[in-house]
């Protein structure tokens, strides 16, 4: 090393794509025939610099990125030897490959070295127990040698030097590849290791004494003499050695560096002097090299740089080196003689990157002009003609000069619905009609046969949000049928957090998510705050209701009192909301979470379809099958850049977000590259990150880069878009770049994705592992300008949820309540003003139309026979007996619920002077009483529970429900108070075993409970008792008092008398009906009512005191007939009860003429009124 030896290029190596970061050199080495430095990345790339400017010459891939770094090089005259973890690769200098050879067994190479015939073959060697002889000539394994040691580095000199990953260093037979001799270099490993000539040198590690699993490098370089097979003096290196070369030139020299830059040059025979230099390292040298001719070294470090040393004047890299062919300058265009007389078609067309100024996006394409007015002819007839125009008086109720907006008046709008009390009217009034007749009026299509609605510049109406209109009668008089004639149920959106509405219809129509639910719900779960059970309760909902409108009351509820809603910004009533799009992503990734723990909590009731779907010969645990099902599972590597130092852990993603590649500046004379979907979520499955964080080693926080592996993916893919620029939303935009189907491969820690064209070849072939998607629908960000609201709607393919494949799509709209099918292309086009996708689920395509029903038939009924509550004489219900009171299809029970109330109606005078009421008053269940509808014990309650409330109530309503705030207070309550959830279970598990729920007026019981109750499992005696002729459906307390002559309800309320009473009155229905007199009942009855009002007559001297509900076994055992019977007070029939007891009942007015008593508790006659055809003439 002259004495002129300085720093000649220092550059900064380069990133190994345009989309990643610059990573350090990995392998570093001098071309032995051409002027060339070759480096190597981590991630599998080549590059090669020219002379001593390092100027880029060639750049290439030899393996995957997930494959690891590139190892070593070898040079022959006609390329480069490249050595992978896996692969062995051969390419031109140019770049061009030659070979490419990979084996089995070929699982973590580290060395190679040429072999005794040359430049021709090659030996390749590793941390495995084989090592393998390539010809490089034909390139192919010509010879697999087994080994007992693993080696780490190989130089070539008389022999195969070898270093082993234990610190020993091998001689090797050239010819035999046997060990011939062994040294222990060094205690514990070999870091850099040189052959040359009769010499070997290498530097290495022990362990430090202080701490033993933390090794230090020696400082000394040890020396062996090849010539007399012995070791010689050590040469000391005090600042510690880390990499060292022997002089290709002087045979005793050696040059020595330190990891900060410190280097020496030193002679082997006199160890003791040295020339010592410095090189301006600002972190570590990884890397160090010598060139064939010994006029150059090349370092590099670990903040990505290339340092080149040598003389200005002398440095080369070798000695007649060949000649580099560089690539040839671009020709430049041809000068055109432009004259008049030139023609077009001399000028050639360029390639753009960007779309031409000419091509005008359709969201800013505007029409121009007004519509004119239209005026009515019979206002036209009224005005007078003149010479100037026509005049007359303004009857258009316009101001004088006032302009119409007659754009805004010629859009099509939504047509708000009659409400279905005025239809009936309507229809009674008309002559001929019906109620039924009115079910055909359904919403306009407002679509064009010819045109995308996705593509106008603004929101079509079959887009828009919708308001549901209330009337006195509440939201039950609202008109859902109008806005949905499919039979997929819709969701009502005038609930908090309704924006979730379209998630949950996506999410219902995913037969994995769907099964998933349903089988945790018919488990034994009664957590409170349990939100797949929720899921299920709403997908089975969906289920039933066939076309019908269903709300997600208690879903929303549960969520609003989960703990981490809140924070998450998952609520609308929070007053720093995102937008509903940003609200509806993070509700995935939260459901998805809550999805994965409430499955673990319990085994679900059957896993066959999963068990069939995945081929599992044995019943898989909770955690496999729910994270087979859900989980995207990944080894994240976790790198520090300062440290460079390396930890990996395992990672689970439920939901994946999509990464966009970067908007790239446009290259003069190409083509923009096509972004596809499929490389858009790849990018976002193997998302790469960089970010600040604590880094163990360097005990502070650093830039820590995070890179995942992907092992598998799951059968439920969930896709956040992350749309954020609108250059985003461009490429959503593009007509067909959401594909139907995509095809994954999952090999070896890589992740693949195609689709269209690509995905069929690759199924054709048939070569790989591939897992085909299906699109099961998105969750679609509508954007309207005001007054109409942001909002979002559910785009869904149902065919792939029916139980039989229809082989064809049915993409369909979910606009909360409002649902219609559409077609493929309106479903899968974007406008970059105001219709983006925010949420995807994909499913594996061999999941479609799958379903596994049996949790109905492994329905865990144990909350139906649980009682916690302790004994007590006060008890009003006792439960079912689990061996005699099975309940099932044919079993009827009554049912009857109480209210309160959570928030007032809000109520506003429109322009008319007329009340409008915006929102109804919120209710929420306060307590559910059922009674046995049959057998030995009919009308004796087995469920009467009352319900703790979470949410503030600020009308008990307690002349109407007899609740008071003390029977929901578990501190004063001397009732059985429950959950809503353990409420809820029990009239869930009821109504999928089959029974019948027997009440007055259910329709309202089943809104408040938030249930879903098929029409053929509902007897509803408001409806049995009701002529549609007439407009007037008939109260309980009326019923009772005209044909069982009972007074009911006369203080208040109570829920199990008003179940017994409905169950008593359908059994004056069946003696009526098989009768055959029970439309001239009806009659008689509404006569009765139109003289009283419908309401039963009160006496003003009939003074009765209620108090609770009597005990459920006073009931069943005062006269033996399991009704209530006993005395009220002020009535003096003598009925009282055996005992004498007098707990209160209902009260029995007295009668004339009375026959004995039924086992109803009712009488078997009744008394006619006046002119009623049944009286005898």
């Amino acid at each position: 090393m002259d004495a002129d030896w300085d720093e000649v290029t220092r550059i900064a190596f380069p990133a190994p794509g345009s989309n990643d970061y610059p990573r350090p050199a990995s392998a570093l080495a001098f071309d032995t025939i051409a002027e060339l430095l070759w480096a190597g990345t981590d991630r599998g790339r080549v590059v090669s610099f020219y002379r001593r400017d390092l100027q880029r010459y060639t750049a290439f891939k030899i393996h995957p990125p997930s494959e690891g770094p590139v190892r070593q090089f070898l040079f022959h005259d006609k390329g480069v030897i490249v050595l992978g973890t896996r692969s062995v690769h051969m390419a031109m200098r140019r770049g061009p490959a030659i070979w490419n050879i990979r084996h089995d067994d070929m699982k973590d190479l580290q060395c190679m070295s040429f072999t005794s015939k040359g430049a021709s073959e090659i030996i390749v060697a590793g941390l495995q127990d084989t090592m393998f002889v390539i010809d490089v000539v034909k390139g192919e394994i010509v010879k697999q040698v087994p080994t007992e040691h693993h080696y780490t580095i190989m130089k070539k000199s008389k022999y195969i030097c070898a270093a082993t990953r234990i610190g020993c260093v091998d001689l090797l037979d050239p010819i035999t590849f046997k060990a011939v001799r062994s040294w222990q270099a060094h205690a514990s490993y070999i870091n850099d290791m040189d052959a040359q000539n009769d010499f070997i040198v290498t530097c290495g590690g022990s362990l430090k004494q202080q701490a033993a699993q933390t090794y230090m490098l020696d400082p000394y370089v040890n020396v062996f003499d090849l010539k007399n097979m012995t070791s010689m003096k050590p040469m000391p290196f005090p600042p510690l050695a880390a990499h060292v070369r022997l002089h290709p030139r002087m045979l005793t020299t050696s040059i020595v560096t330190s990891q900060h830059g410190q280097m020496h040059v030193v002679d082997i025979m006199n160890p003791n002097t040295s020339n010592v230099r410095y090189a301006n390292v600002m972190s570590f040298v990884n890397l160090f090299e010598m060139a064939p001719s010994g006029e150059a070294l090349a370092m590099a470090d670990t903040e990505c740089n290339i340092h080149l040393w040598g003389s200005p004047s002398k440095i080369h890299f070798t000695d007649l080196a060949l000649p580099i062919d560089m690539p040839k300058p671009e020709e430049p265009a041809p000068v055109l003689d432009w004259s008049p007389d030139t023609p077009l078609s001399s000028v050639g067309m360029p390639y753009y990157r960007e779309p031409l100024f000419s091509v005008w996006p359709s969201d800013i394409i505007s029409d121009v002009g007004a519509p004119p007015v239209q005026l009515d002819p019979g206002f036209l007839s009224t005005l007078k003609q003149t010479e100037w125009g026509m005049y007359g008086r303004n009857t258009r109720g316009l101001r004088r000069n006032q302009v119409e907006d007659t754009r805004a008046c010629m859009k099509p709008s939504m047509k708000t619905p009659k409400f279905l009390s005025e239809k009936a009217r309507e229809s009674a009034m008309s002559s001929g009609a019906s109620v039924s007749d009115s079910k055909g009026e359904q919403a306009p299509d407002l679509t064009s046969p010819n045109e995308l609605e996705s593509l106008k510049p603004e929101a079509p109406p079959m887009y828009r949000n919708l308001e549901i209109k209330y009337s006195k009668f509440g939201v039950d008089d609202f008109d859902f049928g109008y806005y949905n004639k499919t039979p997929y149920a819709g969701l009502e959106n005038h609930i908090p957090n309704s924006y979730a509405n379209s998630l949950l219809q996506l999410m219902h129509y995913t037969p994995l998510l769907r099964n998933l639910a349903l089988q945790h719900a018919a488990t034994a779960c009664v957590t409170d705050l349990c939100l797949l059970c929720e899921l299920g309760f709403v997908f089975d909902m969906l289920q039933k209701a066939e076309g019908s409108t269903c709300q997600a009351t208690n879903l929303f509820k549960t969520l609003s009192a989960t703990p981490q809603a809140g924070p998450l910004g998952l609520l609308e009533e929070e007053s720093h909301v995102p937008s509903l799009s940003t609200m509806s992503q993070g509700l995935s990734r939260f459901l998805f979470d809550r999805i994965n723990h409430d499955y673990r909590s319990i085994a679900p009731v059957s896993t066959a379809l999963e068990q069939s779907l995945f081929n599992l010969a044995q019943p898989p645990s909770t955690d496999e099958l729910v994270s087979r099902v859900l989980s995207t599972a990944a080894l994240v590597t976790i790198k520090c850049m300062n440290c460079r130092s390396e930890t990996q852990r395992a990672g689970t993603a439920y939901v994946n977000d999509l990464m966009y590649p970067p908007p790239k500046g446009s290259i003069r004379g190409g083509r923009t590259p096509k972004t596809t979907f499929s490389q858009v979520l790849k990018m976002g499955v193997e998302r790469e990150t960089a970010s600040k964080g604590w880094c163990s080693r360097c005990q502070r926080y650093q830039n820590l880069q995070m890179r995942k592996t992907i092992k598998s993916v799951p059968a439920v893919l969930a896709i956040n878009t992350a749309i954020t620029t609108q250059e985003h939303r461009r490429l959503w935009s593009t007509p067909g770049w959401l594909p139907e189907e995509i095809g994954i491969i999952v090999d070896q820690g890589q992740f693949f994705c195609f689709e269209g064209a690509d995905l069929k070849l690759h199924l054709q072939r048939g070569i790989h592992n591939i897992t085909v998607y299906s699109l099961i629908g998105m969750v679609v960000s509508i954007e309207s300008s005001s007054p109409q609201k942001t909002h979002l709607v559910s785009m869904i393919n149902v065919a792939h949820a029916e139980a039989t494949p229809s082989g064809e799509s049915k993409w369909h709209l979910f606009n909360d309540f409002s649902v219609r099918p559409t077609s493929t292309a309106e479903a899968l086009t974007f406008n970059a003003a105001w219709k983006m996708p925010s949420v995807l689920l994909f499913q594996v395509k061999a999941a479609n139309n799958k379903s596994n029903m049996e949790w109905r038939t492994k329905l865990d009924t144990s909350v139906l026979y649980r009682d916690l509550t302790p004994p007590s004489d006060a008890k009003t219900f006792r439960v079912l007996d689990p061996e005699s009171e099975k309940p099932g299809p044919e079993t009827i029970v009554g049912l009857d619920t109480e209210f309160v109330s959570l928030k007032q109606p809000e109520i506003q005078m429109n322009s008319d002077g007329e009340r409008e009421t915006i929102r109804p008053m919120s209710h929420a269940l306060a307590r559910v009483s059922v009674v046995r509808g049959q057998g030995e014990h009919e009308g004796e309650p087995f469920i009467d529970d009352y319900i703790a409330i979470r949410e503030p109530v600020v009308d008990y309503l307690t002349l109407y429900s007899g609740i008071t705030a003390s029977d929901l207070d578990p501190r004063t309550t001397k009732h059985n108070l429950v959950s809503l959830k353990v409420a809820y279970k029990k009239l869930w598990v009821l109504l999928n075993l089959g029974c019948k729920f027997l009440g007055h007026g259910l329709r309202q019981d089943f809104r408040v409970i938030n249930i879903q109750v098929p029409r053929a499992q509902v007897i509803d005696t408001i409806q049995v008792f009701f002529l549609k002729a007439r407009l007037r459906k008939l109260s309980l307390a009326f019923l009772a008092w005209y044909l069982l002559k009972e007074d009911i309800q006369l203080e208040t309320h109570d829920s199990i008398e008003d179940a017994r009473t409905a169950l008593k009155l359908y059994r004056k229905y069946l003696e009526f009906k098989d009768a055959g007199i029970l439309e001239t009942m009806l009659e008689d009855i509404y006569k009765a009512g139109r003289a009283t009002g419908f309401k039963p007559p009160r006496r003003d001297d009939q003074v009765i005191q209620r108090t609770d509900t009597p005990p459920a076994a006073g009931a069943a055992t005062a006269d033996g007939n399991g009704g209530a019977s006993g005395s009220g007070v002020g009535n003096d029939n003598g009925n009282g009860n055996a005992n004498g007891n007098a707990d209160p009942v209902t009260p029995a007015r007295k009668t004339v003429g009375l026959g004995v008593g039924s086992p109803f508790g009712v009488v078997n006659v009744f008394t006619p009124s006046k002119g009623s055809p049944l009286l005898p003439k």
